[in-house]
């Protein structure tokens, strides 16, 4: 793995995040797929923007959102950033 994406690796890991699901490429490769873990995602913070919806912040690595598009990596984690 280069330097830079093992550095951004191990600030994601630093952070206080909460597994929520993972990323995946489609078998017909034409897709991204999200799979979320319901019970994981009903325990994520809300925020409510001025319109009145409300919203749960999930993040995901570009660098490792990159390697799936580009056929690198097979899979990530869809994180919730925890305050």
């Amino acid at each position: 793995m280069p330097k830079a994406n093992q550095k951004n690796e191990q600030e994601n890991e630093n952070m206080n995040t909460t597994l929520v699901g993972f990323v995946r490429k489609s078998n017909a490769g034409r897709a991204v797929k999200l799979s979320i873990n319901t019970s994981a995602f009903q325990d994520c913070a809300t925020y409510v923007t001025s319109d009145g919806q409300t919203y749960v912040q999930l993040i995901v690595s570009l660098n490792a959102l990159n390697g799936i598009i580009e056929g690198t990596k097979a899979v990530t984690s869809i994180n919730h950033l925890n305050d």
